[in-house]
């Protein structure tokens, strides 16, 4: 994300300041719901839903935006190949993320909650705006992040194989990783 603000910086300044505008909403959702996850093992449609909205609004702005205004030339227009047109790929992001949770907790429910499901789909269209490879790296991250806590709490003793996580916080930390890491 930070490469793709200084690119937009120089090339479209009303693209650049909608994806700033979208990374301080992120930057605010996710600690919210970091801090209410850890609390109470839930994360509130009232901060979800809205995110849907505040993210597409702001990201496909950014990205229509960057089409007609920034992209002059073809080094500084968007990846070519599939969705490789950015507002397609902030939708096509948050679909692909939806459903693989969806999917996952449709095989085994107690190991995913639905809060997890519905935001996938907020995190899949801040890393869809970025590529699929940004999307394939934040999906990755979380389950990384989930999985060496997990093994923290099994090796001090704090939990053990049946103890419930909320993943939420470890799905906002790796698309946070995957946003400020340049993936190629």
């Amino acid at each position: 994300m930070i490469q793709r603000l200084g690119e937009l910086g120089a090339a479209n300044v009303p693209a650049f300041w909608l994806v700033m505008a979208a990374c301080a909403y992120f930057a605010i959702m996710a600690v919210r719901l970091t801090v209410i996850d850890v609390r109470h093992h839930l994360l509130p449609d009232r901060i979800v839903f809205p995110s849907y909205a505040v993210a597409g609004v702001l990201l496909l702005g950014a990205a229509a935006s960057h089409m007609f205004l920034g992209a002059k030339d073809a080094a500084a227009a968007p990846d070519a190949g599939l969705f490789g047109v950015p507002g397609l790929r902030v939708l096509a992001g948050g679909a692909v993320l939806w459903l693989f949770y969806f999917l996952l907790r449709a095989v085994y429910p107690p190991g995913m909650g639905f809060g997890d499901v519905k935001l996938a789909g907020v995190l899949g269209m801040y890393l869809g705006f970025l590529g699929w490879p940004h999307v394939f790296a934040g999906t990755f991250a979380a389950f990384v992040f989930g999985g060496l806590w997990s093994l923290g709490l099994l090796v001090v003793r704090r939990g053990t194989l049946k103890s419930a996580i909320p993943f939420g916080p470890f799905m906002l930390a790796g698309a946070a990783t995957a946003m400020l890491l340049p993936v190629s």
